[in-house]
């Protein structure tokens, strides 16, 4: 049994983090973490990369994703765990994921120049592809954060924060949200692929209707511990957790830092204790 802390929840620069994988499970190492999954939205591409660093640095590194599903015309995003990444279908399905991400992201920079705004699709994939540099591999997803970035450049806004409340949120001025996977699907579609599913940071979404159709629907655990929630939420989670018997997931959602700020906390300032792994596992189930 792996003694210590895990951070469950860190992005790279394979989605919309600022560090690469290897930066991050060195982060992770020096923090003090016994272990950190990496869980990029819609990609694994990341995981090699981050799986390698934590075999010479001494840490073990969860393979992991984040599902961006939609309930209800709301953002639902799924945590998966220990997922085959070798799993064909399971890898078609992530494609076609980012390929409606993709989608959504051309139809956002269309509404900003409705707007008024000057700015390209190819300008924000030139923002991505520097972060990315010439690491974590084919399916790097990009998303909101560069373009908000691009926004930032060009002095339409002043921060990441402003960028996502005038235009990028729910309720910006330039938010869409076209049909995408449903999570009841997206639980299947883990379970395929031998992996483990938690609901990502219940609290941000008002729904905890949505959080019990979900434990209904075969959810195996829920993410009590997030940057976003406080003790309220933390305790209402855990509650709910223990009520029907879910594995208790945590982390920190790292994305890096932007403009000095770090999004959406510091890597490991939320942790579970590292024998959740295994639950976690394949195995385990």
């Amino acid at each position: 049994m792996v003694v210590g802390r895990a951070d469950l929840h860190a992005h790279t620069t394979a989605s919309d983090g600022t560090m690469s994988p290897s930066a991050v499970v060195a982060r992770a190492k020096a923090t003090g973490l016994a272990a950190v999954a990496i869980t990029d939205h819609d990609t694994m591409a990341g995981v090699e990369e981050a799986i390698a660093e934590g075999q010479k640095l001494g840490i073990i590194v969860v393979p992991g994703i984040e599902l961006s599903t939609v309930a209800d015309g709301r953002d639902i995003h799924i945590l998966a765990y220990y997922a085959n990444g070798q799993d064909e279908v399971w890898q078609e399905r992530l494609a076609g994921l980012r390929k409606t991400r993709g989608r959504r992201n051309e139809m956002i920079v269309d509404r900003l120049v409705e707007l008024g705004v000057a700015i390209s699709m190819q300008e924000v994939e030139q923002i991505a592809a520097e972060q990315a540099g010439a690491g974590s591999g084919k399916g790097k997803t990009i998303g909101r954060p560069h373009i908000a970035e691009q926004l930032i450049r060009k002095g339409v806004v002043a921060t990441m924060t402003e960028a996502f409340d005038r235009y990028l949120a729910e309720g910006g001025a330039a938010y869409v949200n076209p049909p995408r996977l449903h999570p009841f699907e997206a639980i299947e579609w883990i379970r395929e692929a031998g992996g483990t599913s938690s609901i990502a940071h219940p609290g941000l979404y008002g729904r905890d209707d949505l959080v019990e159709q979900l434990i209904s629907k075969g959810i195996q655990g829920i993410e009590v511990y997030h940057s976003d929630h406080g003790p309220e939420e933390e305790e209402r989670y855990r509650q709910i957790a223990e009520r029907h018997g879910l594995i208790m997931t945590g982390g920190s959602d790292f994305h890096g830092e932007r403009q000095g700020k770090v999004f959406h906390g510091e890597l490991g300032s939320r942790t579970v204790d590292a024998a959740v792994l295994e639950q976690l596992k394949p195995d385990s189930k």
